[in-house]
């Protein structure tokens, strides 16, 4: 069941991206009620002329929402996706109230957290590694954010999973699907791998939306074909 007013919803997506954080958040609150539509990045689909209509970006997420009166909307970030499914079904109890409380506050903080700084030390670490073409690869840049991570970003979320089972406390949040997602990325890349991030992907792991969004996650290559001229389909 969609939220009054919703008529139909469409995720553009690919396997083990940020549009996974979408896809999650939209089974946790919509279940099945959603059409996917997969786009193939590595074949350049996402430069499609009416794909850039739509997601200038040229990127996924996106998703676009149709309203009952036949207003469009299209979201292409996949936090804010995440942040307002949660808060358009307060029934599911993914997000603490916006009540000005000190729980909204921190919900808040760790979304956001996951979403900007831990997200970009992962990108900075994807490009170069798989991504760029090996001309444009920096090890410097590999080496700055995997020390960065390891040394800031592991410690603060494991201090938090010692002491509760999910990213804000007892019960999982819509956070989760931020920082949930980017653990199993940075796991991936050979980070996060103590004891209390593979228990906190365990518990994750055992919710059905987790386990709908993550579906399709082991057809990802992290090795972007590289084009026999040298150049890429992306630009970091």
């Amino acid at each position: 069941m969609t939220h009054a007013g919703i008529r139909t919803l469409r995720l553009y997506h690919y396997p083990a991206t940020r549009s996974a954080r979408a896809k999650w958040i939209l089974h946790e609150t919509v279940g099945e009620a959603f059409e996917t539509v997969t786009l193939n990045l590595y074949a350049g689909e996402q430069y499609a002329p009416a794909y850039l209509e739509r997601n200038p970006n040229h990127n996924v997420p996106l998703l676009e929402i149709e309203t009952e009166d036949g207003r469009l909307m299209r979201m292409l970030e996949s936090s804010a996706i995440v942040a307002f499914f949660a808060d358009a079904f307060p029934a599911k109890s993914l997000a603490p109230p916006p009540d000005g409380s000190l729980q909204r506050a921190d919900y808040l903080q760790m979304l956001h957290f996951g979403a900007a700084p831990m997200d970009m030390m992962l990108w900075q670490i994807r490009i170069h590694e798989h991504v760029l073409p090996a001309a444009e690869r920096d090890p410097r840049t590999i080496a700055r954010y995997r020390g960065k991570f390891a040394k800031e970003v592991e410690p603060q979320l494991a201090a938090r999973l010692e002491k509760t089972p999910f990213i804000c406390g007892d019960a999982f949040t819509a956070a989760d699907c931020v920082i949930g997602h980017n653990v199993t990325w940075a796991r991936g890349y050979g980070m996060c791998q103590s004891d209390v991030f593979r228990d906190y992907l365990s518990r994750l792991s055992k919710r059905p939306a987790f386990r709908a969004a993550f579906a399709d996650a082991r057809t990802f290559n992290p090795e972007v074909p590289q084009r026999p001229d040298g150049r890429t389909l992306f630009n970091g």
